[in-house]
Formats: structure tokens, sequence, C-alpha cells
């Protein structure tokens, strides 16, 4: 038997249009079908788990060219931690960590948090800088003790910002520890540097004088008079000394994702010894500023900066608010590699 000719039978005399539209509504049904055969249904995005990393590290650049729903499991773990050598602190943690994981997604993405809080630990949530909508995402994630909240939010604009419990008194459970970066990656992506890290800066009001040994606890009084003993970059004075300093070599491009969650001062980011060959200032991610010597980074924002390395040594990251290193603002950048006199060099 003769097979019909499919496009004369659905050709009018007039034209195409009902042939384009079946043809069109074949096509979607075969793209329904081709998601549904891999495992995602019509209409909703592709899952995947959020890969989370603790200061210094970052998790690697998206490879996604298409939004997903990127879900991101927290817990706030009250815990006593060091805070110098020879003090200890009440922290408040996201999963542990001082400063909390950082998160990595792309612009167009949906983010969804859970957020587990332990039985016995206070009410706790997040606030993040990154979501649009009330409270930025606190009051649908507030977990009461023993509880878990679950929330999503579509992120709309690419930068870097911070999250931060915004549960009552806001300022004592951001000054305890429950803070965070997240980076939102323009389409494009960002351009692509050899080594990336994550440093955070904070305040800590001890009851305690700065170096007095013991259990310390958090001073609302000071809090509330902005005169921290400690102000110091990944929840440590020595978070990024000894085996915690970066590691780079000579000629590789670094990028620093800084944040600063205050909750009073404002920093003044400079890495002695060199200069920021692109800037991009307080969360935005386009237009960078270039050959940038130090950085203001306000309380509760965050700037990302990169830079060359061209001479090995040990390079120094501080608050240029000079007399905070003395109260921990400081860390180590080691950079390896083979000498640049032609760049740097002792003449006599």
């Amino acid at each position: 038997m003769k097979r019909p000719n499919l496009v004369r039978a659905f050709q009018f005399p007039k034209g195409n249009f009902f042939l384009l539209v079946v043809l069109t509504a074949g096509l979607a049904a075969c793209q329904r079908a081709a998601q549904q055969q891999a495992g995602t249904p019509s209409g909703e995005l592709p899952q995947v788990n959020a890969e989370l990393t603790y200061a210094p590290q970052v998790p690697p650049p998206i490879s996604r060219t298409q939004p997903a729903r990127v879900v991101a499991n927290l817990e706030v773990i009250e815990k006593t931690g060091e805070l110098s050598s020879g003090v200890t602190y009440p922290f408040w943690t996201y999963n542990g960590h001082v400063p909390g994981p950082f998160l990595r997604v792309r612009v167009g993405d949906t983010l969804e948090i859970h957020l587990k809080n332990a039985e016995g630990n206070k009410t706790h949530t997040m606030d993040l800088h990154a979501v649009t909508g009330p409270g930025g995402g606190a009051p649908v994630l507030m977990a009461n003790p023993g509880s878990e909240t679950v929330a999503s939010f579509k992120v709309l604009k690419p930068g870097l910002f911070v999250f931060h419990c915004a549960a009552n008194p806001v300022p004592a459970h951001i000054a305890s520890g429950l803070y965070g970066l997240i980076l939102v990656e323009p389409e494009g992506g960002l351009p692509k540097v050899d080594r990336e890290f994550y440093v955070m800066q904070s305040e800590f009001y001890t009851e305690g004088a700065v170096g007095e040994h013991g259990f310390q606890a958090y001073s609302s009084k000071k809090a509330t008079a902005e005169t921290p003993e400690y102000v110091v970059f990944n929840g440590n004075t020595a978070s990024l000394m000894g085996n915690g300093a970066l590691k780079a070599k000579v000629g590789e491009t670094v990028r620093i994702f800084f944040g600063n969650i205050g909750p009073n001062l404002v920093s003044s980011f400079h890495v002695i010894g060199e200069i920021f060959d692109h800037v991009y200032r307080e969360g935005g991610l386009a237009n960078p500023e270039e050959n940038v010597q130090t950085t203001l980074v306000p309380s509760g924002s965050a700037s990302t900066v990169d830079f060359q390395v061209k001479v090995p040594g040990t390079y120094t990251l501080v608050d240029h608010s000079i007399f905070r290193t003395e109260r921990g603002a400081a860390g180590l950048l080691e950079v390896e590699g083979p000498e640049a006199p032609d760049i740097y060099r002792k003449i006599k």
C-alpha cells in the first residue's frame, strides 16, 4: 500500500501554517518524552546538589550552560571552638565552620535551601543577599530548635553576596559566626584564573581582652560600642598562617572572593606587595576597576579581586586599618617559583 504524502496531505492552498503547527506540536512531544526518559519532568529544572566548600577553598567554576535547581543542605551547629591560640569562643555555625560554606550557583538557577536546626539550639535562619524577596529569605527559612525548613529562590542577579543569620537579636547571631558567601556566576562565567580562594573578615566581641586565655563569652556591651577584641580572617587569628597559608606559583593568576560580614567595621583589604589587576566592588561582577592598591569592603558586603603573581616570596593579606592586624586581621600568601630580578632585586 502506498504511504500518503503527509506534507501534501496537510498543505493548504494558502500556505503551510497548519503543517507548521502539527510539526511543532510533534517536536514538543518528542522533547517532553526525552526529558521524562532522562528523569527530568516536563517544565522542571534538572536537579543538582550544591558542592559545598569551606574557607579558603572554593567550588570549581560551573560548566552548565542552562539553569538548574541547586539543592544546598545546611545545618546550624552551636559549638565551642578556637578563636585564637589559647582562646575559645561559643561559635554558632553553618555546618560546623566559620565562615559557613561557599555556595556557587549560576544566574537563573533556583536555589533550594534545606536548613536543619538541632534540638537545644536557639532559633536560626538565613538572610541571603543574593535573594530577591522579603528578608532575603529569612522569614521562610526560620527554623525553630529541632526542626528543618526548606525554601527555594530564583537567583536573578549575578554577583558575590554574603549570607548570614537574621534571627533576633540579629547582631548577636552574626557576631557568633553565622555567615558565609554565595557566588552567582553570570551566564558566561567569570574570566578564567589559576587559583581561587575564599576569605571572609569578621569581628568578635569577647568579655576578656584580646589575647586573654580561656573561654571568652560574647560581650553585647562591646558589640554595641563597636569595640571588637578580635578582627580576623576565616574565623581564627591564625587561619591563614602556617599550614593554612594560601599557596600559588609564579606566573599564576589568583582570585580572592573577599567578604566582610562586620558586623560593624568597614574593611580596607590589601595584599602587601601586590596590585589588584581587577577589583569587582561590592558584589558586582561587571566593569571591574583596574590597578587598585586597597579596596574598601563595607560591612555586609563582598568584593572580588584578582592579580597575577610575578615574584616569589611571602605576601601578607591585611585589613589596612593597620592596627587591626594586631587583633588578627592578617594572613599569608606563599608564592613559589623562579626569581624575577628584572622586577624585584636587592642591589646592595
